[in-house]
């Protein structure tokens, strides 16, 4: 593990996660990463989708868990039982910020509505994840990234046009609710600072999604156009694409400014390709997109990647390789600058993990700890945080609400 137990700009602030899969306990992982004291609750049977969670596992444990839960203490605790949930209620008494990501009238039904919340702490700060948030003809709905990403117009613009519509890969739509859900939280930090209360922080996945959407909406509100499928470019931007090496490989070459169109121009053998009309300027090289492309393609093909690579950033023309999961783990930068770590865990021996981001220079995040085992942590939290004695807890435990 790196980093002392208080590292990190948020170390002081208590935060409650409560929910699973991927939006909320994103948002909980990244205030953590920041120092944050994360109790996260998890049902006492199982526990939170995610330990299950990931395409590939290791001897049967989620290889996602060790991320998305690091640096969090884990609590079981069964909120749909009265006495499970005025635990949780007596520990947000104390908390600064409630994560959730129940569907809407969740809290509610189990008698920890915001009002009441709020009530016993003024300062607690609630954010609130959803599919489609609190409010509006959607809002009861149940929602899924995936389903955020299809209604919120990212799904129409990615890929090729003579095939369906297909994801990116990743979770996107849920990740980008998880930032938006801190950048929520953080502003109402701030705002707290002069009000002394807290507040809804209010986040649908479809908001976030259409709030990464660039000028789609807009476009077609002042020209009626609906952006489309374009498969690898980007449209009117050129030259600016995947093109094939000798190799069989693809390199990402971005040469459409008109500085770096002359350079990667000349490094091709065709300098007289800055100075044609039909090429020399942003708006002719967008128009004849197409045309260009084939040129840059034919000279790629003659070189394999690693050539193509050192040259190109020779003469400052931006390009990169399509890298998979084996070159990032390789990647000398990544490993430099703690973009990519590697963590000493008791379950899995040395993993690999992406680093803590944002990076700040005076109160850096950590690592810790990977994601803790179901309810490594409920002893420590009802004793410690709570003061319940020994046989309160055995009590609850019997009881099968720990």
């Amino acid at each position: 593990m790196t980093g002392s137990a208080r590292s990190g700009s948020l170390a002081g602030l208590k935060v409650v996660e409560m929910g699973s899969f991927i939006a909320g306990p994103f948002c909980g992982q990244l205030l953590a990463d920041q120092g944050a004291d994360v109790i996260k609750i998890e049902p006492p049977t199982g526990g939170d989708a995610m330990r299950q969670w990931g395409a590939v596992q290791h001897e049967g444990k989620s290889l996602w868990w060790p991320v998305i839960a690091r640096n969090k203490r884990s609590l079981t605790l069964d909120l749909r039982k009265p006495a499970g949930a005025e635990i949780a209620a007596q520990l947000m008494a104390q908390a600064d910020i409630l994560v959730e990501n129940f569907r809407p009238g969740t809290l509610e039904k189990w008698g920890m509505a915001p009002t009441l919340l709020q009530e016993r702490n003024p300062g607690l700060i609630i954010a609130r994840v959803s599919g489609f948030g609190q409010t509006g003809p959607y809002a009861r709905r149940v929602g899924f990234g995936a389903i955020a990403e299809a209604m919120a117009g990212m799904r129409a613009i990615g890929g090729f046009p003579d095939r369906p519509p297909p994801r990116t890969g990743l979770s996107i739509g849920d990740s980008l609710a998880g930032m938006f859900t801190t950048i929520g939280i953080l502003s109402a930090l701030n705002a707290r600072r002069e009000t002394g209360r807290g507040q809804i922080v209010d986040v649908g996945i479809t908001d976030a999604v259409l709030g990464v959407m660039e000028s789609v909406v807009s476009e077609h509100s002042a020209t009626g156009a609906v952006r489309q499928r374009v498969g690898t470019g980007l449209p009117g931007i050129a030259p600016s694409n995947l093109y094939p090496t000798q190799d069989d490989a693809w390199i990402l070459i971005a040469g459409n400014g008109d500085a770096i169109f002359r350079r990667l121009a000349a490094v091709m053998g065709q300098p007289q390709l800055s100075e044609d009309p039909r090429f020399a300027t942003h708006r002719a090289r967008g128009e004849r997109q197409q045309e260009l492309d084939g040129i840059v393609a034919g000279w790629t093909r003659t070189r394999p990647l690693a050539d193509l690579l050192v040259l190109l950033e020779e003469n400052g023309v931006p390009a990169g390789p399509v890298a998979d999961a084996s070159e990032l783990s390789q990647n000398a930068h990544f490993r430099e600058r703690g973009a990519l770590v590697e963590i000493d865990t008791p379950e899995y021996g040395a993993l690999t993990m992406q680093g803590v981001v944002p990076r700040l220079s005076e109160t850096p995040g950590a690592i810790r700890w990977v994601g803790p085992t179901l309810g490594e942590h409920t002893d420590q939290v009802l004793a410690g945080d709570l003061g319940l004695e020994p046989e309160a807890i055995a009590s609850l435990r019997n009881l099968g609400i720990i």
